[in-house]
């Protein structure tokens, strides 16, 4: 009698509830907030790891026994508004069941009937959802969970240069890959965000189901080439920064891995503009006096984000993250402004055309006195920007005389920064071959003159001085070549 007890109590799973496609549906609740996976961590040389994840069989409730069906034989349930508010939780979950199942969208002939049924099923939970038509019932919470994770988190394809071999293409000359299963994939996405912003989602309950794992799994779908998915996850990840407070210290913590990781070891990333979109707006929310732990991460990350050759691809909300900083703390433009100098690029011209608008924008935020602490090596970078042979990166130097609050700042300054700039203005003036970068260096050098004359006059001669003390080294040097022309002469 005990042999048959312990015989019934290792009961086989019946085929029928596995799917076709690797995935077994979610048939119950479980122990803890995690989902349940199997873990197969997949490397790629310029990728996170992301991770495939199978939900585990587990015993149903009671109220909740129906099997799922197999692929081939979805059967179309009724809509929520033709069965008894009694029922709908079970139907509820029938319908996450169906929506577990993997289909494979490179052949867009396989299963289509099949494929539209889970399509309309995922559209009938998105508006039930939204609607707030009933409370969804706890272990419903989980296992809606538990499918968003099995549709969502998977291996995402190799970036194109993996498949080529190539390290020398440019990423913004790269075709994004499409996600063939977005018709399916879209409506997820939607369903999770739904579930997020509903005021009826108990924040203390969801955040059992949407954990840590939950959210570092999300992160890493950011490298995703689709930007449709990566506008999803922007939307997403930003609304569970706003709901679930317990997850904000874990969700800049992996932002910041990301970064890291991509500055220091791979410099490709899929997501990098949208997660900076993101912290743009939790830059804004930071209290004052801002805390250490957000001023490392001005300095260890965001400022080193302007080391990347692809720097021109999230450049914008690059800056307006920083420019977020000094805003909030004017104490920091000085960091800022040495932080750009240090990643200066040295033959890109498109980067410093970037740095000069960024540099621009916080200069127009940046206090006197952290002004001055900057100043000389800021104008010794202005200086070799103006003389540049590129006439765009001169041309934008020059505009910075256009902002009145640089003018000001320079005014202020000018005994210092004058004699820094006007030896290249005069150089441009004498040298530079584009037209219209000679007649704004007369227009600047103007300016400087009717600043301070008595300040140009001695800076004219300075400058004289030492253009004859060139010409005369010039002539000294020549000399010397001579003799030494003429003494190999009688030597022969």
């Amino acid at each position: 009698m005990l042999k048959n007890i312990i015989k019934r109590g290792h009961k086989k799973v019946p085929k029928s509830e596995v799917s076709d496609f690797g995935h077994a549906p979610p048939a119950g609740g479980r122990n803890s907030g995690n989902v349940s996976t199997s873990d197969v961590v997949v490397n790629h040389a310029s990728r996170g790891n992301m991770v495939t994840n199978s939900i585990q069989s587990q015993q149903t409730p009671s109220v909740m026994t129906s099997a799922a069906p197999a692929p081939g034989n979805i059967e179309n349930l009724p809509l929520f508004r033709d069965v008894p508010i009694s029922e709908r939780q079970v139907l509820f979950f029938r319908k996450l069941q169906i929506c577990c199942f993997q289909f494979d969208f490179t052949d867009t002939m396989k299963l289509v009937r099949e494929k539209e049924i889970k399509r309309q099923t995922l559209v009938e939970l998105v508006d039930y959802v939204q609607s707030g038509a009933g409370k969804i019932s706890e272990s419903n919470q989980e296992e809606m969970v538990k499918m968003i994770s099995v549709n969502i988190f998977r291996c995402l394809p190799p970036a194109s240069h993996e498949n080529t071999g190539s390290e020398n293409v440019e990423q913004e000359e790269d075709e994004p890959c499409l996600e063939p299963s977005w018709p399916h994939l879209q409506l997820v996405y939607e369903l999770l965000l739904r579930y997020v912003v509903s005021s009826d989602t108990d924040t203390k309950l969801a955040k059992r189901f949407i954990d840590h794992s939950f959210v570092l799994k999300l992160l890493d779908l950011f490298d995703s080439e689709d930007p449709r998915e990566r506008e999803y996850l922007k939307t997403i990840l930003h609304r569970v920064y706003g709901k679930f407070m317990v997850h904000r210290p874990f969700i800049r913590k992996g932002i910041n891995n990301i970064f890291y990781r991509f500055i220091y070891e791979t410099e490709r990333h899929s997501g990098i503009g949208e997660l900076l979109e993101i912290l743009g707006s939790i830059i804004n929310g930071f209290a004052l006096p801002m805390k250490e732990e957000h001023k490392l991460f001005l300095v260890r990350a965001l400022i080193p984000l302007h080391k990347p050759k692809s720097v021109a691809m999230y450049h914008q909300q690059l800056s307006y993250c920083i420019v977020q900083f000094v805003e909030k703390d004017y104490k920091l433009s000085d960091t800022v402004i040495r932080g750009l100098l240090k990643y200066w690029p040295v033959t890109n011209c498109q980067k410093e055309v970037l740095f000069l608008q960024e540099l621009e924008e916080v200069l127009e935020t940046t206090q006197a006195a952290e002004f001055q602490r900057c100043m000389v090596p800021l104008f010794r970078q202005i200086a070799r920007c103006l003389n540049s042979p590129h006439f765009q990166v001169a041309e934008r130097a020059l505009f910075l005389w256009n902002n009145e609050h640089i003018v000001g700042l320079i005014a202020q300054n000018r005994n210092v920064i004058f004699p820094i700039i006007f030896y290249a203005l005069q150089k441009n003036i004498d040298n530079h071959w584009n037209q219209a970068i000679h007649g704004l260096t007369v227009n600047v050098r103007k300016m400087f003159m009717e600043m301070d004359a008595d300040l140009f006059d001695e800076c004219q001669r300075q400058y004289s001085e030492k253009a004859a003390q060139a010409t005369e080294l010039e002539e000294q040097r020549e000399l010397r070549w001579q003799r030494l022309a003429a003494a190999a002469t009688q030597e022969r």
